[in-house]
C-alpha cells in the first residue's frame, strides 16, 4: 500500500469539498475555489472532516496515481484554507524589484526592465528591493510563477549574483588562480 496514499487529509474548519461524478473535486475555502479532475479510477471517501483515497486494485498504474491522487487533493485542501508562497532573493549590486500596480519590474543587468504581471490568483509582494513573495491558492501555479521569475536571472556559481529561492543555497567556485605556471 502506498504510504502517502493511505494518509487521510483532515479538512479544517471552513472548507467545503464537492466530488461529483468522475472525481470532479470542488474545494471552496476562505482563500478561494479550486476545482480539478482527478484521476476517475481512483475512489475518493468523505467521513465527517476526513478525506481517504483509496484504489480499486493493485495495478502498477494504479499504485502510481494512489499517491499522486491524494497528494493533488491535500494541496487544494491547504490551498484554499492557508494558501501557498515562494520567497525569492535577489543578489548583486544595481539588481531590484520594485512593484508598479500588478506588474512586478525587475532591474537585473539587463539594457531593459523584466516585468511580469500577475496572473490570475497570484500575488507578487515586494517587501524590500531585493526580496520578492510570491502567494496563492494552487501550489502548481505558485512554483510556475516563481521559477519563472528565478529564470530571468539564475544565480551564478561564482558572486552569487541573480535571483535565487531564500532556501536555496549556492555552491560556490573558486575564480581563476593567476598567471599559468612555467615550466
Amino acid at each position: 500500500m502506498s504510504r502517502i496514499g493511505k494518509m487521510p487529509i483532515e479538512v479544517p474548519a471552513g472548507v467545503e469539498i464537492k466530488v461529483s461524478g468522475a472525481n470532479d473535486v470542488n474545494v471552496k475555502g476562505p482563500k478561494g475555489t479550486l476545482n480539478r479532475q482527478l484521476q476517475a479510477n481512483m475512489i475518493i471517501k468523505q467521513n465527517g472532516n476526513i478525506l481517504t483515497v483509496e484504489r480499486p486494485d493493485d495495478t502498477k498504474a494504479n499504485k502510481a496515481l494512489h499517491g499522486l491522487t491524494r497528494t493533488l487533493l491535500s494541496n487544494m485542501v491547504v490551498g484554499v484554507s492557508a494558501g501557498f508562497t515562494k520567497e525569492l532573493d535577489i543578489n548583486g549590486v544595481g539588481y531590484r524589484a520594485q512593484k508598479q500596480g500588478n506588474k512586478l519590474v525587475l532591474s537585473v543587468g539587463y539594457s531593459h526592465p523584466v516585468e511580469f504581471v500577475e496572473a490570475n490568483g497570484i500575488t507578487l509582494d515586494v517587501p524590500a528591493p531585493n526580496k520578492i513573495i510570491v502567494m496563492g491558492i494552487d501550489k502548481q501555479a505558485v512554483g510556475q510563477i516563481a521559477a519563472e521569475i528565478r529564470e530571468t536571472r539564475p544565480p551564478e556559481p561564482y558572486k552569487g549574483k541573480g535571483i535565487k529561492y531564500s532556501t536555496e543555497y549556492i555552491r560556490r567556485k573558486e575564480g581563476k588562480t593567476g598567471a599559468k605556471s612555467k615550466k
